[in-house]
């Protein structure tokens, strides 16, 4: 996929200019959004992803279309685990209602520097390294076993999640006070330069997201090597999200079997990047077989994936409920 340096500087201005105009509109009047509002938000998102990939097939052609989606899917996907996470950091660290979409925008600005900067390396060392794709695969089927026996353990230690290293060094180190002041970051207070709670939350959010891009990223790179497709894929999961988790609420809750369904994902790109490695070095002619797999069928087993876990989810939720009126 021949994608331009015009191509590449017009995607990446209109989508900054689409986060700095929500940036603005947030830093200026910190609330919480209401269902209209945030559903309004995500709709439009989501149909700019769909028009973005029908306008990838208009001029690339299916495949890379089929890739994004396939990206976009997973990642967004993802993205919604990962607003577990935020919801406990949100709740161990006390953030009051109407400045927590300032934090989940500022968080998700954080995800987007990092997953820009794995990004770059990851497109750098697919270029020089093939065997990468092993390293990947196997960070990806790593993850997926780690992610199912979490689920299976129900051993989330959730003051852990709100309370990592990084946070815990930055709360023993600087000085500061114990309220909050709208969305400012840092106060001054006789004289002294304090830092507020909200400070802590952005650096809980962003070493998260830290954290976040090292699952993602080689979870893409399974679908598409196309630089610009992995960068629009991610843009486009983490448009939204902070919306999301406003819109949704209790329904986090009732995914329980979200995990479940990511550890197949993850899992089976895994596969998907060793078999391809094993191509990129001629393992699979030489088993007798050809180890690639096409990406609508990596695309369908996404789509079908996703769709069993969170019906079956929604299902068991409300049998839960009915159990419990009994």
């Amino acid at each position: 996929m021949h994608v331009t340096t015009e191509v590449w500087l017009i995607t990446i201005a209109v989508l900054a200019i689409v986060l700095a105009a929500d940036i603005f509109v947030i830093g200026r009047r910190p609330h919480e959004p209401s269902m209209k509002e945030a559903g309004i938000a995500i709709g439009a998102f989501s149909a700019l992803a769909v028009l973005f990939g029908l306008g990838v097939w208009w001029f690339a052609g299916s495949r890379y279309a089929a890739e994004f989606f396939a990206g976009w899917l997973t990642e967004y996907s993802l993205s919604i685990d990962n607003l577990f996470i935020f919801v406990i950091i949100m709740s161990n660290l006390r953030v009051p209602r109407q400045l927590q979409q300032f934090a989940l925008m500022v968080g998700i600005v954080l995800a987007l520097v990092f997953r820009g900067i794995f990004i770059a390396a990851g497109a750098a060392a697919i270029e020089r390294f093939s065997w990468v794709f092993f390293l990947f695969g196997g960070f990806l089927i790593y993850t997926a076993i780690r992610l199912y026996l979490s689920y299976r353990s129900h051993d989330d230690d959730e003051a852990e999640v709100a309370d990592n290293r990084l946070l815990r060094w930055v709360k023993r180190v600087l000085p500061s006070t114990g309220t909050y002041h709208g969305t400012s970051l840092t106060i001054v207070e006789a004289g002294k330069r304090l830092v507020t709670p909200m400070f802590f939350v952005v650096v809980a959010l962003g070493s998260t997201d830290l954290l976040f891009a090292l699952d993602s990223i080689p979870a893409i790179y399974g679908l598409t090597q196309e630089p610009f497709l992995v960068f629009s894929a991610n843009v486009f999961a983490l448009m939204g999200l902070r919306q999301l988790y406003f819109l949704i609420g209790g329904l986090l809750q009732r995914l329980v079997y979200l995990s479940v369904g990511l550890s197949v994902v993850l899992a089976f790109i895994g596969v998907k990047l060793v078999l391809h490695a094993m191509h990129e070095y001629h393992l699979d002619a030489r088993l007798g077989f050809n180890g690639e797999i096409p990406i609508a069928v990596s695309l369908s087993v996404i789509v079908v994936t996703l769709a069993i876990t969170t019906v079956a989810s929604l299902l068991k939720s409300r049998r839960d409920a009915r159990a419990a009126e009994v």
